[in-house]
Parts: structure tokens; sequence; C-alpha cells
């Protein structure tokens, strides 16, 4: 009997009408601006008309809503046990795209049936989410041990490696955003720290290599410094001993004095051979006082610095040989040490141009000269805020922004709410998603960040991404529909 009661209040529970809103605005909002973005001066046609990409998405609006619909309608026991099959199924279609895709753009990552063009990776990801959700929801589940560290890291790097096979990078990245979900049921801190660390070293070791400072780089030579300075706030952090943490810094910086005293008195020193010094100095004092102390905190912050300066030394590596030509050529105009203005960086050169020709309150809608003169490659897909930015300024950029923000936080809140470790695993990984494809969208449409051409959910055209966040959206919304209610 109280089963049942418990069963008659879940079902009795109410969809979020604030998020059901904020979808229907964003779908509404991309329909017009994907009208404006291909609209053909000369040939002008309506919003209705299924020959042009407005008409063609308003199709998959319209499938979308359905689509929607029909997911609110389907208990929620449904997709937690048919998680790790949905999942298996999304690989088994990843594979299949890879061998039988056509290349297009570079990317092997379309399924063309009939009329019809499907992108799989797009759909992984509630896959992903609800893989996740299942296993963080297993009785008993504690991440940090070793078997469940490599499970969970399994389900997300096992699709990142099919996809960038499919050379889409950006969307591989996209599957590692589900990082914070980890990081929100129990990941410590300093795994978070440990890629964030990652991604400085990258940018300084790749932005100023080309100057030397005798054995090392500029940019190693920061990077080594930097490292130093990371060790003793860890020494301070996890072992809270300020007088180890200083005597690091100061026995660090005496060698540095010194060296640059040498200079003075005209002795030719090499300031790489100073800063590996240094950089030994702190690992022999790291490993002197985990065998004094006998604290296994000591031990892993010497490999901290080993691996931070192991992966320094390979991210050249990394860069000119790893990489495609044109990525490196993306990332060099980001960090701005290529201007290329006509080819990898002329995508955002005339997204610049447009977004800061729209001044504070735009051109108006359908008067921007450079999207409706097709000078933004892209414009109505994964540039298409700079459509925003040009028919409606400043003002209208910063109120879409601002929804955005509203949106996520409204998200979050709905994560924190649910009752179940399943319901708010998955909330917090449609939370990941969709933060992660807002911010590096508009970071890449600014030209902060690399172009890695991801969508900008519900704005840019696309059949395949707006199912794949219509999907991720309302199962949430239907799992939070049925959490338990007092």
């Amino acid at each position: 009997m109280v089963y049942q009661a418990n069963n008659d209040i879940q079902e009795k529970g109410k969809v979020d009408k604030i998020t059901v809103i904020f979808y229907l605005l964003f779908v509404l909002l991309g329909w017009l601006n994907i009208y404006a973005a291909s609209f053909d001066l000369e040939n002008a046609k309506g919003l209705f008309d299924l020959s042009t990409r407005a008409g063609m998405q308003l199709v998959w609006i319209g499938t979308s809503l359905l689509l929607a619909f029909a997911l609110l309608k389907i208990d929620i026991a449904f997709y937690e046990t048919y998680a790790f099959l949905f999942y298996l199924a999304g690989i088994l279609l990843l594979i299949v795209t890879l061998l039988v895709a056509q290349d297009i753009n570079g990317s092997r990552s379309w399924l063309i049936i009939g009329p019809v063009r499907l992108q799989p990776a797009e759909f992984m990801k509630f896959t992903i989410a609800l893989a996740l959700a299942k296993v963080f929801n297993s009785y008993g589940f504690h991440l940090m041990e070793r078997k469940n560290l490599l499970l969970i890291s399994g389900i997300i790097l096992l699709p990142v490696i099919l996809v960038i096979a499919q050379s889409e990078t950006g969307t591989a990245l996209v599957y590692l955003s589900f990082i914070l979900v980890m990081y929100r049921e129990g990941l410590p801190g300093g795994f978070l720290f440990m890629g964030i660390a990652a991604i400085i070293y990258f940018i300084l070791g790749i932005r100023f290599s080309d100057s030397q400072m005798g054995t090392l780089s500029i940019g190693e030579f920061i990077t080594v410094i930097l490292i130093i300075v990371f060790c003793a706030a860890m020494v301070w952090n996890y072992i809270k001993r300020l007088s180890s943490s200083l005597i690091l810094l100061l026995s660090a910086g005496t060698i540095f004095l010194m060296a640059f005293v040498a200079t003075l008195l005209s002795v030719k020193v090499d300031w790489g051979i100073i800063a590996i010094i240094a950089l030994s100095f702190t690992a022999l004092f790291l490993l002197f006082n985990f065998f004094r102390y006998r604290r296994k905190t000591y031990l892993y912050i010497f490999l901290f610095l080993i691996g931070s300066f192991a992966f320094l030394e390979s991210s050249e590596y990394v860069f000119y040989d790893v990489l495609q030509p044109h990525q490196q050529m993306r990332i060099k105009v980001t960090l701005g040490m290529e201007q290329d203005l006509s080819g990898a960086g002329y995508h955002v050169g005339q997204s610049k141009i447009a977004i800061g020709s729209g001044g504070l309150t735009g051109k108006g809608f359908l008067n921007g000269t450079q999207t409706k003169l097709k000078y933004v490659p892209e414009q109505d897909t994964d540039f298409i805020f700079c459509t925003i930015g040009e028919e409606h300024g400043f003002i209208g950029s910063a109120v879409v922004l601002l929804l955005m923000m509203i949106f996520v936080l409204r998200l979050l809140r709905l994560a924190e709410r649910q009752t179940t470790v399943f319901g708010r695993t998955y909330g917090y990984s449609v939370v990941s998603v969709f933060l992660f494809h807002m911010i590096v969208n508009i970071g890449m449409v600014i030209g902060i960040m690399p172009v890695i051409g991801i969508p900008l959910p519900f704005f840019s055209y696309g059949g395949s991404s707006l199912w794949g966040f219509t999907i991720l959206l309302f199962i949430f919304l239907r799992i939070d529909k049925s959490r338990k209610r007092s």
C-alpha cells in the first residue's frame, strides 16, 4: 500500500513549466535567427517555406515537440532499466557510422538516410548521461574505488575515442564535460585542478615556444616556475604545513636569485638549466619529506610534479605531430600566434566584424549586412550567435546570454532537488553538456576559444542537434516530474 501510494504521489508531479518555457523560447528565437542568417536578399522567401533552412528547421521543431511529449509519457523506470542498452546501441551506431559514413568536410560523422542526415554523436550525449546515472545509482557505489573509477572513465572515454576517429574533435570534448558530474559525485577537487593545470601548461608551452631562455623556451620556463608554486600551494593546502611550503618557495627563489647575481658579475647563465635545478630541488624536497614523515601526500605531490613536467615536455610533440594542421592553425589563431585572416582565422575574423558592427542596439531584424552578404561561414549553424550580435547588438546579445545563464541555473536547481542519485547524476550531466556547449560556442564566435565546431543549443540549425538536446532535456524533466514529493 505504501509503495502504491508513493507511485501515485510521483505520477501526480508536474513538469517544470519554467524550463519548458525556456525551451520553447530558445527554439523560437533560434528559428527566427536561422531565418535571418540564411535570408537571401535576391530571392527572399517566407518563414514557412520548406525549401529554406528556416522552413526545414520548423519541421525539426515540430518533430522535436512530438518527441518531447512522448518522452514525458514514458515511465522513468524504462530509462533506468535500459540505460546500458541505450549506451551499447549508441556505441554500435558510432562504429557503424565510422565504417559507412561519407567524408563530409573532413568528417565521417553523418549517416545519410534518403533526404535526411543524422549525426549519431549528438544522441550519444543522453546515452552517456543515462549510463553514468545508472552506475552511480548502483547499491554501495563509491566513485574512488579503482574498479568504479575505471568503469566511469571507460564509459566516457570509449565514445570519445570513436568520435575522434570520425574527426569530430569538438563533440569528443563535449563528452569530457561529464567529468563535472564525477566531481559532484565525489571526485576530489585535485583531479579537476590537474585538468585545469594541464590546460595552462599547454597554452603557456605552445604560446611562448618560439623564444628561448637557454635550454628551455620562455613558455617552458614560466611553466616550471608555475609547477613549483603549485607544489608549494598543495603542501600548504593538503598537508597544512605552512613552514614547509615557505621553505620550498624560498629555496627555489634563492636558486633564481643566485643565478641573477651571477649575471650581474658577467657570468653567462642558462636560465633553462636554473629552472630545472629549482624544479629538481623541489622534487628532492618532497621525496625527503615523504621518507621523513611517511605521509603519502608528499609522494602524490611529487608525482604531480613529475607528471606536470612530462606533460609540458610532450605538449609540443602533441601539438606539432599529433594534431592536424588545421587544428594547429585554429589554436595558433586563438592564442594570437597567427592572424591568417584568409584561412583558419577567417571565420572568427568575420564573426567579430559582424558582432562589432551591431553596436549597442543592432541593425535590426534582417538588416545585418555581414550575414546577409554571406561573409560569415556557417552563420546559421556554429556561428549563429554572430547573427544575434549584428542584428540585435550588445543589448540583444546580453539578453540572450542572461537567459542562458538563468536556464542553466534552473537546471542546476532541478538537479539538486532530485531525491535519487540517478536523477541527480543525470541532472548534472544535462547541466554539464549545456554549459559546455554555450560557453565554448559563444567563446569561439567572439574569438577567445578555438573553433571546434559545436552548435549553440536550440539556436543552431540542424535536426540532429535539436533532437539530441530535446531528448537530453526532456528525459530529465520526466525524471524530475516523478521525484518523490512530501
